[in-house]
């Protein structure tokens, strides 16, 4: 299915004397403030069970493109894993539909494998552990297709990659599509994305297939 982003924001603000007077110094105009308006355009192709993986330099615009992205998708077939909540009440493995084998599976996925912490609570997990929870539950959801902005960005770099590892192979299993925004790319290798799309700070968004088709937005 083809997805098509667009999203145009706009660099005016009011012009106090101080910013006259900043934009004097560097030889501003308001035309040409209108000119470095900054826009998101792309298209992307998007099967069943895709890894879309969103990258570039901080401050691009990748949760822009993201959240457009996902504003394409009907709501109930996607889940945000930053919409998930986390208990203080009930056993992380309770949290987890199904059976316990099933529970322990989809936790695995996750890269959350360690008793102690499968019997823990939620909100008392390590900020790395609490992502992977949510991970997890987004997993556990059944949704057609599951997003995540700063994908695995505050792990280390070794569970970032064997997770991205168990995503791909979650994705193929399960035809789940995966929405995923990252600066990062010393997880490509092991995601295996069938969907790259750089933003630079400046220049057209570039869309990379892994049939290793360019297309330039």
């Amino acid at each position: 299915m083809n997805y098509r982003v667009s999203k145009k924001f706009c660099n005016e603000v009011e012009t106090t004397d101080k910013v006259l007077s900043v934009m004097r110094m560097f030889g501003l105009s308001k035309d040409k403030m209108r000119q470095k308006n900054v826009v998101h355009n792309c298209q992307v192709e998007i099967n069943d069970g895709d890894i879309v993986y969103i990258t570039g330099p901080s401050g691009s615009g990748k949760s822009v493109l993201l959240k457009e992205l996902a504003g394409a998708i009907e709501q109930e077939q996607k889940v945000d894993i930053d919409d998930i909540n986390l208990s203080s009440e009930r056993a992380v493995v309770d949290c987890i539909e199904g059976d316990y084998i099933g529970a322990l599976r989809i936790l695995s996925y996750a890269g959350l494998n360690d008793c102690l912490c499968v019997l823990n609570r939620p909100a008392y997990l390590s900020e790395g552990q609490k992502y992977r929870f949510r991970l997890a539950m987004a997993l556990g959801t059944k949704k057609k297709f599951i997003i995540a902005d700063e994908f695995c960005s505050n792990l280390d770099r070794i569970t970032a990659s064997t997770i991205s590892y168990t995503i791909h192979k979650f994705a193929k299993r399960y035809k789940v599509t995966f929405l995923l925004a990252s600066s990062h790319e010393d997880m490509l290798a092991d995601l295996q994305p069938d969907v790259i799309i750089t933003k630079d700070l400046s220049g057209p968004t570039k869309v990379v297939y892994k049939k290793n088709s360019v297309v330039g937005r």
